[in-house]
């Protein structure tokens, strides 16, 4: 099966990629920085508020693909600071339920736009 775009308009790419990938029953989705859609613009605020809009992000793109944060098996966050995983994780588990998706976090020194936070996940219509 050839791989297809997913796209949404509430989802911006701001470089030459795809919001997200399927193919077969996997959907790759690219890092979602806390990028408001409508104004091209990082979200005001602090990295909660960042990694809320990253997840509101890939929401958006999961509701493209007809699937939900349920379908993800595997997470990947991208940190500007580790002093923020703490935060990070109150707001993701308000968004990603039990059981867990595996998951890995990195300190990065940047991120595109200056963002706090990047969020990008695997998810496969075979997971519920």
């Amino acid at each position: 099966m050839p791989k297809q775009a997913i796209t949404t308009p509430k989802g911006k790419a701001i470089g030459p990629y795809s919001l997200a990938i399927e193919a077969g029953d996997l959907v790759f989705i690219s890092g979602q920085i806390p990028l408001d859609a409508a104004t091209g613009k990082l979200v005001d605020g602090d990295v909660s508020a960042q990694t809320g809009q990253s997840l509101e992000n890939v929401k958006a793109i999961l509701d493209a693909a007809g699937l939900t944060f349920a379908h993800v098996v595997k997470t990947t966050i991208f940190l500007t600071s580790m002093t923020d995983f703490a935060a990070v994780n109150e707001v993701y588990k308000a968004y990603v339920g039990e059981p867990y998706p595996a998951r890995s976090t990195v300190a990065v020194a940047a991120l595109p736009l200056g963002a706090k936070v990047e969020i990008e996940m695997i998810a496969t219509r075979s997971a519920v």
